[in-house]
């Protein structure tokens, strides 16, 4: 073994060439000599330099024995490795979560320490990591790279083109396991699971309605912003939920995709057909927590509570008067307007 005759002054490392001495300096001097011809970028050694090279010509010459999945990096198929054997050796001290990569958990950390360290230059919002960061500018400069194949639809993630591809093959891989309903994205499943516990971490500062997920949250706050984003391009009618126009448009389009087992009629909602499916078994799994009465559907329990809770959502601007549905609302506007025609 060659003697390590090559000490760093200021760590006191001793190394056996003095090439991996010079290679080491540069950590403590912050220089970086080998500069990337296609995009400028800069490395403190040239091996850094040669794996970045990789990134612009597609080479990936290391692979993984198991699921034969490429990587550029042999250090990138190593860390892959270990989403095979389950390892995580990298533990938070403060909560236990364990993370497959030091830098997981040193981006974990900072959900602890609440440092927001990178910051958009549009907008000023802070990131906790860069790479968020990165994706969050993609708000700004609307940049989707990533295509589907089969349909051409374009993403700003590749983690939602990967969830976009699902739709296209059906493969759905996480499973509840309280009542085995299957989902394509895990995210999906662990906001379904809320509905076995009855978890509503997310509150509206308004009327202090509590949800299962942020984007119900979101959705339910155009109730009192009465902001509606998603305009119909046939008709031009608008509509608060993305959700809502998309299955208007079948309106348009005639399409109803979803059919009942029993009678064969088709729904253009997959909600509609819920509802419907009750008349055949007749099934109310919507109870009252007040007086125990059932219904078939879940409007019809939240129409039903508002009898006991006195709550009246909606209000009138000309006269102040307030109503506990919108049906009520919508034949009052109607006296201020002289239209005698009864609302159906």
């Amino acid at each position: 073994m060659a003697d390590k005759q090559y000490s760093c002054e200021v760590w006191g490392s001793s190394f056996a060439h003095k090439s991996a001495l010079l290679s080491r300096m540069t950590t403590h001097t912050e220089e970086k000599p080998h500069s990337c011809e296609v995009c400028g970028s800069s490395f403190v050694q040239n091996s850094h330099l040669l794996d970045h090279i990789k990134t612009h010509t597609g080479e990936k010459p290391h692979s993984c024995d198991v699921c034969d999945s490429s990587f550029a990096q042999k250090s990138h198929v190593l860390r892959h490795m270990k989403t095979h054997t389950g390892e995580k050796p990298h533990s938070c001290e403060i909560c236990g979560s364990a993370f497959v990569q030091k830098s997981h958990l040193l981006d974990h950390m900072k959900t602890h320490t609440g440092e927001k360290p990178h910051s958009c230059d549009i907008c000023g919002s802070s990131f906790a990591r860069k790479s968020t960061l990165l994706r969050h500018m993609k708000t700004h400069t609307g940049q989707k790279p990533y295509s589907c194949e089969v349909c051409r639809s374009s993403f700003a993630r590749k983690s939602n083109l990967l969830s976009h591809m699902t739709t296209h093959t059906g493969f759905k891989p996480y499973s509840c396991e309280v009542c085995c309903s299957s989902f394509a994205q895990k995210s999906n499943l662990l906001t379904h699971i809320k509905t076995h516990t009855g978890e509503k971490p997310h509150s509206c500062d308004v009327c202090g309605s509590s949800f299962a997920t942020k984007s119900n949250l979101l959705s339910h706050m155009t109730i009192h912003t009465g902001e509606k984003p998603h305009s119909c391009e046939v008709c031009g009618s608008s509509f608060a939920q993305k959700s809502t126009l998309l299955d208007h448009m079948k309106t348009h389009t005639g399409e109803k995709p979803h059919s009942c087992e029993v009678c064969g009629s088709s729904f253009a909602r997959k909600s509609t057909l819920l509802n419907h499916v009750t008349r055949h078994t007749r099934v109310k799994p919507h109870s009252c927590e007040f007086c125990g009465s059932s219904f078939a559907r879940k409007s019809q329990l939240l129409s039903h509570v508002k009898t006991h809770t006195g709550e009246k959502p909606h209000f009138c601007e000309i006269c102040g008067s307030s109503f506990a549905w919108k049906s009520q609302f919508l034949s009052h506007l109607k006296t201020h307007s002289g239209d005698k025609t009864t609302f159906l």
